[in-house]
């Protein structure tokens, strides 16, 4: 199973899920890139298989991964202070892989009908769908 983890500014949302799912999916491939160094760095540090930085990382990993997980403003272009480039928003868009986009309310980009829910619990629940999707694939 291959996880693509995209996350841009800290990283911290990206290292939370590449902890969670390493936790769940030990035997899973992650690949984690990040917008910029400081992401990739995070998400490195919690301990993903693969990391890098920057549009082209983005764009080639898109297109080998099973599954796609961050923030709902990786498939926005010029979301996450500019952090999220149109090309890589199309990539990710256009990939065939299942994308699973947490709903984060930030960066003038609002999603109708989500709650007001902890970052944890947005995580588990991400983290869930991953394990009933893969489960389908299998």
């Amino acid at each position: 199973m291959n996880i693509l983890v995209v996350d841009g500014q800290g990283g911290q949302l990206g290292s939370q899920i590449v902890k969670s799912a390493l936790a769940r999916f030990p035997e899973a491939s992650i690949t984690a890139v990040g917008t910029n160094a400081s992401a990739a760095a995070a998400m490195k540090k919690a301990g993903a298989t693969h990391v890098a930085s920057g549009e082209n990382p983005a764009i080639v990993a898109s297109k080998k991964a099973d599954f796609i997980i961050g923030p709902i403003g990786i498939v926005i272009a010029d979301s996450m202070l500019g952090e999220v480039t149109p090309n890589i928003a199309v990539a990710i868009g256009q990939s065939s892989a299942v994308r699973i986009l947490i709903p984060i309310n930030r960066c003038d980009n609002l999603v109708a009908g989500v709650s007001t829910v902890s970052l944890s619990l947005l995580i588990e629940d991400a983290i869930e769908k991953l394990d009933l999707l893969r489960k389908k694939l299998i």
